[in-house]
């Protein structure tokens, strides 16, 4: 009995490790450029984002400052999700 309890935490230890490396960025910064039609996004500080063709506009303005959620897809940035930020 004792093994077995062994061996599943040794697999829910592993498991939980290569969650870590998929974990979700955050980025917050002043909309520099954004478009729907190319569904890119560009903050002030030069981070460029693709947008994912599910993404709505919250009605985000140039100018405004937002959070950025995304993750690394290639050698893509993709914003999960874009929020005002106050």
């Amino acid at each position: 009995m004792r093994k077995i309890i062994v061996s599943a935490a040794a697999a829910a230890l592993l498991a939980s490790g290569s969650a870590a490396f998929a974990a979700v960025k955050h980025t917050t910064g002043t909309i520099k450029t954004f478009d729907t039609t190319t569904t890119s996004l560009v903050l002030d500080d030069g981070s460029s984002f693709t947008l994912p063709k599910t993404f709505k506009d919250p009605g985000l303005t140039v100018g405004e400052k937002v959070r950025v959620s995304w993750d690394m897809k290639g050698k893509n940035k993709v914003a999960e999700a874009v929020k005002v930020a106050k």
